[in-house]
């Protein structure tokens, strides 16, 4: 049944029935449409860009949860990195010390990757700024660990090959001294005899009779026997393994250059030959091309106690004899 309408009469003080023209009929249906689409466009664009549909919840959900997965593997990963470099740094500044082995640069344990972008196949995916910082961080940690991988090779080679290392490094007194008496000088800054100014002094110096014995150190080939300018005659042995031990002064030579001597076996007596004030011997150390001091290499020789009193000694000495 179509609705009846009334209307209010003020002058006849009555409700009259109002009867609508056909143009009014039309006009209440086009208004009801219309307002039925806008609904209707309303509650459509409300659905799609506001409520979710269950898979639209889910992908969120599971979006959320891949999310959180990279940032945990990222923290994960920075937690590696740091267990990563303090192996190198254990690896630099103690196992390859130990076995006086280079360290390796850090340009070398850490390189750059340059070259195109190798991440581009990433950028697409879901969450790829979290996908590339992960994968970033594996790479380095990758390559990183193959470095470390090599180095321990290396130090493994060095372990078994240790035993005959350790007859090679320079490890006695040049001469007999087990009383400390003969301890002229040490190494270090030390007073000129010549020109009575400081000077480096890359040795140390053993006082005592001439033609007292001199043993070498520790195993090795002669490189050097013969007068060598300022040391007279001089013999150079050649260790392997990074190492040379120089005897300056001496009287007498007694190997020849490329012989194979062994530690503790006597190359020469002490003399007074080259620039020298008195019979003594000149004694150096010298790691991978530079000078050490040689009081560091006595350890098969001297207590803790007779370390420090040798010391002690070298340090009060302050005029060298050379």
């Amino acid at each position: 049944m179509s609705k009846i309408f009334y209307r209010y009469n003020p002058q006849s003080l009555n409700y009259e029935r109002v009867f609508l023209s056909w143009k009014q009929r039309v006009w209440i249906v086009f208004r009801h449409l219309i307002i039925g689409i806008v609904v209707g466009i309303a509650l459509f664009f409300l659905a799609m860009y506001v409520l979710d549909s269950p898979m639209e919840q889910q992908l969120r959900k599971d979006n959320k949860l891949l999310q959180t997965q990279y940032e945990v593997l990222i923290r994960r990963l920075d937690e590696t990195q740091k267990i990563m470099d303090d192996l190198q740094q254990r690896d630099n500044k103690l196992y390859r010390a130990i076995f006086h082995a280079d360290p390796i640069p850090m340009s070398i344990r850490k390189p750059g990757f340059g070259g195109t972008n190798r991440y581009e196949d990433l950028m697409n995916m879901p969450k790829s700024e979290l996908l590339i910082s992960a994968t970033k961080k594996l790479d380095v940690i990758a390559k990183q660990l193959y470095v470390q991988s090599n180095s321990f090779d290396e130090i493994e080679e060095l372990i078994k090959s240790q035993e005959n290392r350790l007859k090679c490094i320079p490890a006695i007194q040049p001469i007999s001294n087990k009383d400390l008496t003969r301890t002229a000088s040490g190494y270090g800054m030390r007073i000129d005899p010549f020109y009575r100014t400081p000077r480096f002094h890359a040795g140390m110096d053993f006082n005592a009779k001439i033609g007292t014995n001199i043993y070498v150190t520790g195993d090795g080939v002669v490189e050097l026997a013969k007068r060598n300018q300022g040391y007279g005659n001089c013999v150079i042995v050649d260790h392997g393994y990074g190492y040379k031990t120089l005897y300056g002064h001496c009287e007498k030579i007694l190997v020849r250059e490329g012989q194979k001597v062994y530690r503790g076996e006597v190359i020469a007596t002490l003399g007074n030959t080259g620039r020298s004030t008195g019979p003594h011997l000149h004694y150096e150390v010298i790691v991978r091309g530079q000078h050490d001091n040689p009081a560091n290499y006595y350890f098969m020789d001297l207590s803790p106690e007779e370390y420090n009193r040798m010391f002690e000694i070298a340090e009060n000495h302050g005029q060298v004899m050379d």
